[in-house]
């Protein structure tokens, strides 16, 4: 693996999981693989558990990583072709990222859509000058449109579920999306990536459901089966993914405020006892009531956890890669 952006970066998906699974069970079984390798985490924007569980990841590997929050610490970035540098930015792309990749091994980025201007965000041009000037592999810790590390956990935490429960052998699992309300507008990047890789994975029933005019990009749902209707789609769920996302049609707006789509026992009950989900951090009693939370169906917290060791298996990919 040469970089981690997308899950076309990847060979074969189970393979993968399987690697993170197994350093779960042995955190440290590769601790020298990183020994000597300097990683970078830049962060545009805020993080907790992406920025934590990289860490300790590359740490697990014997990898020193190095923190920058770009947002608050360092120069504001130009990312403009030929821009004439007169207003409030102060470093261009072309002169940071060359020597970042002289400074790292690896550089891990953490960028953010605007939601203001669509072709702007899902062009990705942030993540791309890093690939195009830094030299070496780049890591996507959530960008404008994707957020991979946390759908590789979302299908770890799946597989995983599945082999504890054993009742997966002749049946794939049905894995509903649903849309849930918010107070602000919030991005695409996580209902994105994780239709791609489930999708992707092709070894679930897939079926997503929002209110009208929060259609996702085809680009990510093809595949899936798509309704307006969330009783139906829970019906005989196995996993439910629960998450908020602003509209792409009209972009970055809220059009639905429907308290009726929150995820609640009662919704719940039409599922085949199904296991839900949630990357964190979730507005309790608007996203996901408490109930369902705390309760016993709630894989929220082991999803988190699991972060740790989807980012392990990425990195000691790319580790073994470099030279």
């Amino acid at each position: 693996m040469k970089q981690f952006i997308s899950v076309k970066d990847v060979v074969n998906i189970n393979a993968l999981v399987k690697k993170a699974l197994d350093y779960k069970q042995q955190p440290f079984m590769d601790k020298t693989l990183g020994a000597n390798k300097r990683i970078g985490l830049l962060f545009l924007n805020p993080s907790l558990r992406t920025r934590l569980s990289t860490q300790v990841a590359a740490q697990n590997l014997g990898m020193e990583p190095i923190v920058f929050n770009v947002d608050k610490e360092g120069w504001a970035l130009e990312f403009t072709e030929g821009a004439i540098m007169n207003g409030t930015t102060v470093e261009h792309i072309k002169d940071a990222a060359p020597i970042l990749g002289n400074y790292f091994d690896i550089l891990c980025i953490r960028t953010f859509p605007s939601l203001q201007d669509k072709e702007a965000d899902y062009s990705e041009r942030i993540i791309k000058q890093f690939i195009k000037y830094a030299g070496i592999p780049i890591v996507s810790l959530e960008t404008a449109t994707l957020h991979p590390l946390q759908s590789l956990t979302d299908i770890i935490t799946i597989k995983e579920q599945m082999e504890l429960s054993g009742s997966f052998k002749n049946k794939k699992p049905k894995i509903v999306l649903t849309w849930a309300p918010h107070i602000k507008p919030i991005p695409q990047c996580v209902p994105n990536s994780f239709s791609e890789w489930v999708n992707a994975w092709g070894e679930a029933d897939f079926v997503i459901t929002h209110p009208i005019g929060y259609e996702l990009s085809t680009e990510y749902t093809n595949g899936a089966t798509i309704t307006n209707d969330q009783d139906a789609a829970l019906k005989d769920a196995d996993f439910v993914y629960v998450k908020n996302w602003s509209s792409f049609s009209e972009y970055g707006k809220v059009l639905c405020t429907d308290a009726a789509w929150m995820l609640t026992p009662e919704k719940l009950a039409a599922s085949n006892n199904a296991k839900v989900m949630h990357c964190l951090p979730v507005r309790r009693n608007v996203e996901l009531s408490d109930a369902i939370l705390d309760g016993d169906s709630s894989l929220v917290t082991k999803e988190a956890s699991n972060r740790v060791w989807a980012a392990q298996a990425v990195l000691a990919e790319i580790a073994s890669s470099i030279q």
